[in-house]
C-alpha cells in the first residue's frame, strides 16, 4: 500500500483519457502529447499499483474490472481538480476561458453560430468551441462542457434542463411544386418524393422526425447533413422536413401543409454537476436560455405531437399532426 504514496496525478489523468477514448492515440490527441508518453504513463501507473488496468486488444484499450473501479475514483479526483482550478484562476466570478458546447450540425450551423457575437460582446474574454456531432456527446466523460440535445439524455452526474422546443414542417422549392403540384392533404404525400437522412447513419433517434409525418416515404435524396438536405430540396429534388429555425432565412423554400402537418422537438441543456456553477459555463448556459426564450421559433408548444388524424384513411401510411 505504500506505493499509493507515489501516485502521480499526471498518470491518473492519462489513465482517465485512455479509458474514455479506448486507445493510446485518442488520449495522446486529447492531451497533446505523443503516444509513447501515454504508454509510459500507463505502464508507470500499473507498476505503482501492481495491477493491470487495461485489456490490450487489436482494436485498442479496454478497461478491465480493476481499471473500471479505479476510473470511478480517478474521475472524482478530476472533478475536485477542476473545481479547484476554476476557483483559484477565476476567483469564483470572472467570465473568462473556453467553453466547449456540443450539439447537432443543423442548429449549430444554421442558428447558434450566427448569434454568438452577442455573447462575445457581453464577455469578451470568453471563447466558445462549438462542436457539431451526429451522436450523443457525454459531458460525464468530459467530451464537452455543455451538450445541447433534442432529447433528455440519461446518465448519472449530469444536470439537464429543458430550455426550448422547436417546430418542424415540410418545405419544397417552387420548381418542385411547379413540376409536381402543391399537396392539398396528407394523403397526397405518397405521390411525392422526399429528402431525408441516411438511415444506417442515424445515431440519434430524435432526428428520425420524418417518421412523425409519413411512414415509408418515397425518397429521392439521402444525406447525413441537414444543410445538404435543405439545399437539395431548394434545388427541386423533393420535399424536406426541416426545423423552423433552419428556414427563417430561406425564401427559396416554401411551406407545405403547415396548417395540417407538423411535429416538434425539445431542446435540453446538459452539464456535468461539477461544472454547473462554474462562471464561464453558467455564462454560456444563461446565454442559450435567454436566446431561446426570446425567440418564438424556439418556444413552440409540444401539445398535439404525434396525434393521428382520425379522418385519414387507415391504408394511407401518413401521420397527420397539429401543434
Amino acid at each position: 500500500m505504500d506505493n499509493f504514496k507515489s501516485l502521480d496525478w499526471d498518470d491518473l489523468k492519462v489513465f482517465i483519457h485512455a479509458a474514455r477514448g479506448g486507445s493510446l492515440g485518442s488520449a495522446a490527441r486529447r492531451l497533446r502529447v505523443d503516444q509513447s508518453t501515454i504508454s509510459r504513463r500507463i505502464a508507470h501507473l500499473e507498476s505503482t499499483l501492481g495491477v493491470a488496468l487495461f485489456e490490450r486488444l487489436p482494436s485498442g484499450l479496454k478497461v478491465n474490472e480493476t481499471g473500471d473501479r479505479l476510473l470511478c475514483h480517478a474521475e472524482r479526483i478530476e472533478s475536485a481538480v477542476i473545481a479547484m482550478r476554476e476557483d483559484v484562476q477565476c476567483g469564483g466570478s470572472r467570465m473568462a476561458g473556453r467553453v466547449r458546447l456540443a450539439t447537432m450540425e443543423g442548429i449549430a450551423s444554421l442558428y447558434l453560430a450566427y448569434r454568438f457575437v452577442e455573447l462575445r460582446k457581453q464577455h469578451p474574454d470568453l471563447t466558445v468551441e462549438l462542436l457539431t456531432s451526429p451522436q450523443s456527446v457525454s459531458v460525464n466523460r468530459r467530451e464537452a462542457d455543455l451538450f445541447l440535445s433534442f432529447f433528455r439524455p440519461t446518465g448519472q452526474g449530469m444536470v439537464s434542463e429543458r430550455i426550448g422546443c422547436f417546430q418542424l414542417g415540410l418545405y419544397a422549392s417552387q420548381s418542385y411544386l411547379d413540376a409536381h403540384g402543391m399537396p392539398k392533404s396528407a394523403s397526397e404525400l405518397t405521390k411525392h418524393s422526399f429528402v431525408t437522412y441516411i438511415d444506417d447513419q442515424i445515431q440519434l433517434d430524435s432526428v428520425r422526425w420524418l417518421d412523425d409525418i409519413i411512414k415509408s416515404p418515397p425518397v429521392s435524396f439521402h444525406s447525413n447533413s441537414m444543410c445538404a438536405q435543405m439545399n437539395a430540396a431548394a434545388g427541386g429534388i423533393g420535399l424536406v422536413l426541416l426545423p423552423s429555425f433552419a428556414t427563417a432565412r430561406r425564401p427559396d423554400l416554401i411551406p407545405v401543409l403547415h396548417d395540417k402537418l407538423s411535429t416538434t422537438r425539445e431542446l435540453w441543456i446538459n452539464v456535468h454537476n461539477d461544472l454547473q456553477f462554474v462562471p464561464r459555463i453558467r455564462a454560456v448556459s444563461s446565454f442559450l436560455k435567454s436566446t431561446f426564450k426570446a425567440d418564438p421559433l424556439m418556444q413552440a408548444s409540444t401539445r398535439g405531437r404525434k396525434m393521428l388524424d382520425t379522418l385519414l384513411e387507415t391504408d394511407i401510411p401518413v401521420t397527420e399532426q397539429t401543434v
